[in-house]
């Protein structure tokens, strides 16, 4: 086959995995039926390239292409990316990087291209957090940052524990591994904007999720007075609303998505909110401005209310530079594309922060739209991705 019809086969056998019939959106979470069909997707078409397959204890795959007496061991090239989605979210967000690998290998071999280094196809697991609550959970795992010990104990929303789902254990699965190149549909406008169909990301800024719990006192809705209530819902509402003031002010980014009202009731006033807060900014000083005001004006709001606020950083990233040398070789090899900061988190920050040079390919989405079931490429971009991954990945494994 085809380079152009191998991406576009993979791309329809994905397609319906967790697709909900409803919204279009997908339901890919970590250890559920259509993530776990989409590994073993992954097995598959690692088996149908004669890749070697390997799999850590945390449940992170690489398909390795070449014998390990390639190089010295310890020069090995990754690419890849996830397979898991957010609740509702959208097709090309981690899968385009997974298939684009496959295709850059295919289109490799059919270059007659024969690597002098071990190149591998990674698939991290729960990129996105949106089971357990900690983004890019397996690629903290796999490179030591996150522990095992403290990684079994987070529960999912039901109440399940990680340590049930899994066995867990130590990864050696990115020993030896000296590069790492990540492709990724864009999360904006930036290419967009460019007319350009494939870019490379600078840098990340960085982000955090903070957990709020509020809490107050659970009443009548109908008999208890308004000056009589510990309402945790009005502390929480100004909350929301001094998040977006502070980060529109500042040119940043601060949204509660996700809350947990308790005791849930039509006709009750709360006892208890928890909300989280997803923080971003364009330094670690303007990250950290941004979530102090924040939760100034939580903790004011709170006395006014007779409630109380208690701030919990779950998982917070520092800005990530990529790897400069390795930057502008890819820029120089794919004749001058645009270099740009990306905003969203990745594996390929966690790659970079544990010491492997690493580099990030990104495609143009037309909707400018992700985490969401209106994220898109266009085919035409996605094959300008695979052809720009295997120059970059050519002039690693083969120079």
């Amino acid at each position: 086959m085809t380079q152009v019809a191998d991406f576009e086969q993979m791309w329809r056998d994905l397609a319906p995995v967790g697709r909900s019939a409803s919204s279009g959106g997908y339901f890919r979470q970590p250890w559920h039926s259509a993530e776990l069909e989409l590994r073993a997707w992954f097995r598959e078409a690692a088996t149908a390239r004669g890749l070697e397959l390997e799999e850590d204890p945390f449940g992170n795959l690489v398909a390795w292409w070449g014998p390990d007496s390639l190089g010295s061991g310890t020069d090995k090239v990754l690419t890849g990316s996830h397979l898991d989605s957010v609740l509702d979210g959208g097709a090309y967000d981690g899968p385009l990087g997974v298939v684009s690998s496959f295709a850059a290998v295919d289109l490799m071999r059919s270059r007659g291209v024969q690597p002098a280094r071990r190149l591998g196809v990674a698939a991290f697991v729960e990129e996105e957090g949106s089971r357990f609550g900690r983004a890019c959970l397996g690629s903290r795992l796999a490179v030591g940052t996150t522990t095992w010990d403290v990684a079994r104990e987070l529960t999912d929303r039901e109440g399940v524990r990680l340590g049930d789902v899994i066995e867990g254990g130590t990864s050696t699965l990115l020993d030896g591994v000296a590069t790492y190149v990540e492709l990724h549909v864009e999360q904006g406008r930036g290419l967009i904007d460019l007319d350009a169909p494939v870019g490379v990301h600078s840098a990340i800024w960085p982000h955090g999720r903070y957990r709020y719990d509020i809490a107050g006192r659970a009443d009548h809705a109908g008999t208890t007075r308004m000056e009589d209530r510990a309402d945790p819902m009005l502390t929480y509402a100004m909350t929301a609303l001094a998040a977006n003031k502070q980060a529109r002010l500042s040119g940043q980014r601060a949204t509660f998505g996700r809350i947990d009202v308790r005791p849930n009731g039509t006709n009750a006033v709360p006892s208890h909110v928890t909300a989280w807060l997803d923080a971003r900014a364009e330094s670690d000083a303007a990250l950290a401005a941004l979530v102090a005001a924040v939760e100034k004006q939580a903790l004011d709001r709170g006395g006014r209310d007779g409630t109380t606020v208690t701030v919990t950083p779950e998982s917070v990233s520092g800005e990530v530079a990529f790897d400069t040398a390795l930057r502008d070789e890819l820029v120089a090899r794919l004749g001058g594309v645009p270099v740009l900061p990306t905003q969203a988190g990745h594996d390929a920050g966690i790659l970079q922060d544990a010491g492997i040079p690493t580099a990030m390919l990104f495609v143009r989405n037309p909707s400018g739209v992700s985490h969401s079931p209106y994220e898109s490429a266009e085919t035409a971009d996605c094959l300008a991705g695979v052809e720009a991954l295997a120059d970059a990945l050519t002039g690693l494994v083969a120079p």
